[in-house]
């Protein structure tokens, strides 16, 4: 309708005359089928619904389970909740806010694949690349088997792979490249011994490392949470020219203002921003010593710090279709393959124990993709189509094209996040439910 009204109204009345008469016949018969078939209505959030969210987090803070929150639910572009909750470091009292900076951890990985999709869009990259092509150390891969011996003992046997690892292997984590702490236990071992996390590394060392390793599966048959996306990483690096940051930064965070995503803080200002985990919270507070003490790797799997505002702007592109503010990002068939599911049936890929898109839910290249109602009873709420992504330190955020929405919750939690997050994710979607 817009574009028929900028026609009408920049047509010269002589020499468009038969053309505006046209415009207002189509635009008279798109109004009389715009009134025969209305649009779904989109439900609007409960603000009592609504107020339910602001009760658990006063509760989860004031039992001394959280330090803090940030959250976020954006439905048609602006903010329908915005809370800050508690405080970013107990140690110093200062109070969340919405540019309190947060570890993202594994929220990290949709925007290196929307990195890598960038790049494939461009004609740079192509799904079906072997790794092998930018990084000699993946080429003759080996498959660890577990293996039985004459004295009883299992040992890991290496076998060919039945073929490289691709891109698309390392987008949907189907490559065979595992964590060291998920897995047989002879991968597990393999990993731990290996020196991979040894000394100084960048992507460059850290790659190469993890390119000598075994697979943990053939490629293409399983969905495995492993550091598929760091590779990644490395790939960009290659394809591009550039640092993984330097690229990120020149082709998504400038363009869409995201001045606090990064994988290093910079200045005293903006690591006095940082929320901090609980004192309890060890396993937290280990990694994220660990992920500060290697400030040369860019981790494209789990390295980068941000905030709610910025990470909305990122959410917003996306659920805007790979565009924002008259920007594009992503093609509309990048945007598709992307958040289309590719490990359901018939991809010939089984799903890990561990799998952390959960019930209901496929996956794409970097995103969860809700496929089906999922088997639990009740099944999880949520909408047929919507993208989500989470993280070991309880970052969360979800995307819903069937309410126009985006959903966000910033917080450092290890202890607590398998338990706040599914509760969080209800609430969101209660408060947008009809029959309630």
């Amino acid at each position: 309708m817009m574009t028929l009204t900028r026609h009408i109204l920049h047509c010269n009345a002589k020499a468009c005359a038969g053309r505006l008469l046209a415009a207002v016949l189509l635009l008279a018969i798109w109004s009389q089928t715009a009134m025969a078939s209305p649009p779904a209505k989109i439900p609007a959030p409960s603000p009592e619904r609504l107020a339910r969210i602001t009760e658990f987090f006063d509760n989860e803070i004031a039992a001394g389970k959280l330090p803090g929150a940030v959250v976020l639910i954006q439905q048609h572009g602006k903010p329908v909740y915005l809370k800050c909750f508690g405080v970013q470091d107990v140690t110093t009292g200062v109070p969340m806010t919405a540019d309190t900076i947060f570890a993202l951890h594994s929220m990290t990985k949709p925007i290196t694949s929307v990195a890598a999709m960038m790049l494939i869009d461009a004609g740079k990259l192509s799904l079906t690349d072997p790794v092998s092509k930018f990084i000699p150390a993946f080429a003759d891969e080996k498959v660890g088997v577990s293996s039985g011996t004459t004295d009883g003992e299992r040992v890991l046997q290496l076998v060919p792979a039945d073929r490289p690892v691709t891109v698309m292997d390392l987008l949907r984590h189907t490559s065979g490249i595992t964590y060291d702490y998920i897995g047989g236990k002879l991968i597990m071992k393999a990993y731990s011994e290996s020196g991979l996390f040894d000394g100084r590394y960048d992507n460059t060392v850290f790659a190469n490392r993890i390119g000598r390793l075994p697979l943990a599966r053939q490629p293409g048959t399983l969905w495995r949470y492993g550091h598929s996306t760091d590779v990644l990483g490395r790939v960009i690096e290659i394809v591009a020219g550039q640092t993984l940051y330097q690229f990120e930064k020149q082709h998504i965070f400038d363009p869409l203002g995201m001045t606090s995503t990064k994988f290093t803080l910079e200045t005293a200002g903006e690591r006095a921003r940082m929320a901090q985990p609980l004192p309890s919270d060890g396993i937290l507070k280990l990694a994220e010593a660990q992920r500060r003490a290697h400030a040369e790797w860019e981790s494209g799997g789990g390295g980068l710090v941000s905030s709610l505002n910025d990470y909305a702007r990122f959410a917003q592109m996306i659920l805007e279709g790979g565009q924002l503010d008259g920007k594009h990002y992503l093609s509309p068939d990048a945007f598709k393959s992307m958040t289309s599911d590719h490990i359901g049936p018939g991809s010939g890929v089984a799903r890990d124990y561990y799998y952390f898109p959960g019930d209901g839910f496929g996956y794409g290249y970097g995103f969860a993709v809700r496929t089906d109602p999922g088997s639990a009873i009740p099944p999880p709420p949520g909408s047929i189509g919507e993208l989500k992504w989470d993280s070991g330190s309880g970052t969360y955020f979800g995307v819903d094209p069937k309410l126009d929405m985006i959903y966000i919750l910033l917080e450092q939690t290890q202890n607590e996040r398998g338990r706040i997050t599914p509760a969080f994710r209800k609430l969101v979607y209660d408060a947008f439910a009809t029959d309630k």
